[in-house]
């Protein structure tokens, strides 16, 4: 049958993250800088808490938004990082994971060719999710020179009568980049003179060094139009938890529920659980992480300029994007023989978007040993083709 899968599903490529990372799996001696996954094991104390709700016979699903003593955590956490109140009954919603909260969102908010803003690179689901709720993706590209802060103007620039949505998530998978007040400010402005609703993927949040993480919704007039999401699988490394969170104002929170309803009954109990003992009682955890992936990031960051690729310092998540157009090499072909010539693994930049191209993706969310055995293999490799 030519006509069985819905033309939505051509429209969206496969994963190149998982499409190397796959490569990798049937590969042996393989250091892997590629999927974006903490290599520490959740902290003791948020597993116990699992462990004890398991223990005592907490396994029925839980309210549908999730467990209110979560929720109002969630609260009592943003406002105090960010100083932007919600109500845990109404505009807080607990999620399976970011991913959920940011597809269930576009399928509450976007009709049928709508248009979404959406800077690039960016995380590869962003524009997927677009085209899954029948959107149209706008991508607006950023660039090195500007250390991959989106140009407010360039996102006015964007903005037709179809525009619906801004989509933008900082600090920014893949590039590491950090967004300063003042261009999230404008981002806001514009957003309110075109009476369109914001999306910040913030899980990332956490993640940042030496500079303070802007809050979207913290920004002057922006809590009203802004859908924030954010997680527990980043900063407190509970990636297999499936773990997440989103904040808005009551009635697009209800809408994203009502959804939420019919596809989730609710997110795990036992991962509820370990949620609220990570906001409770994590901060020591977080801090210790963070400070473990700064001195990576240093690492990095300076073998990948000593090798000779220029690579810009970024301030938040845990990957560095060089440039690699120095060696002649398109993104794809530069991960393609680097894996296979001296087995570590990297993602194609362009696989973020087109102003991706002659960049690449490494996570440092791996040990010292793993970054400092890929730089030696990197500037054998860059050396031998250069």
């Amino acid at each position: 049958m030519k006509n069985r899968l819905a033309q939505r599903i051509h429209d969206v490529p496969p994963s190149g993250i998982r499409r190397f990372f796959d490569i990798a799996a049937q590969m042996h001696d393989v250091v892997s800088l590629g999927i974006g996954e903490p290599d520490f094991v959740t902290p003791d104390h948020i597993r116990q808490a699992a462990i004890d709700s398991i223990t005592a016979g907490k396994t029925a699903y839980t309210s549908n938004s999730g467990l209110i003593e979560l929720r109002q955590a969630v609260a009592d956490h943003l406002h105090a990082k960010y100083g932007v109140q919600y109500d845990p009954e109404e505009e807080i919603l607990i999620t399976v994971g970011v991913s959920e909260a940011l597809q269930q969102a576009m399928l509450s908010l976007i009709n049928p060719g709508d248009e979404v803003i959406v800077p690039e690179p960016c995380f590869v689901a962003y524009t997927a999710c677009v085209i899954f709720a029948g959107g149209v993706p706008v991508t607006v590209p950023t660039y090195v020179a500007d250390e991959f802060m989106v140009d407010p103007k360039a996102i006015e620039a964007a903005i037709t009568p179809r525009t619906k949505a801004i989509l933008i998530g900082y600090p920014n998978n893949p590039t590491g980049a950090v967004i300063d007040a003042a261009r999230m400010q404008a981002i806001v402005d514009i957003a309110r003179a075109h009476n369109l609703v914001l999306l910040s993927d913030e899980i990332y949040d956490r993640l940042v060094y030496g500079v303070e993480h802007v809050c979207a919704a913290a920004c002057e007039g922006a809590r009203d139009l802004t859908v924030l999401m954010g997680g527990f699988s980043k900063a407190y490394a509970m990636t297999g938890w499936r773990l997440g969170w989103l904040a808005a104002p009551a009635d697009i929170c209800g809408a994203v529920r009502k959804v939420h309803q019919y596809g989730i009954m609710s997110a795990p109990t036992a991962a509820q659980y370990a949620g609220l003992a990570a906001l409770l009682h994590g901060e020591p955890d977080v801090q210790h992480m963070v400070n473990e992936y700064d001195q990576r990031r240093q690492v990095l960051v300076a073998g990948l300029r000593r090798i000779g690729l220029p690579t810009f310092e970024p301030r938040g998540a845990f990957y560095v994007f060089p440039d690699i157009r120095s060696t002649g090499l398109s993104s794809a072909e530069f991960c393609e023989r680097l894996l296979t010539e001296e087995h570590v693994a990297v993602i194609p930049g362009d696989v973020f978007g087109p102003s991706g191209a002659g960049f690449v993706r490494l996570c440092y969310a791996s040990s010292m040993h793993n970054i400092e055995t890929a730089l030696e293999r990197i500037e054998r490799f860059v050396g031998r083709i250069a």
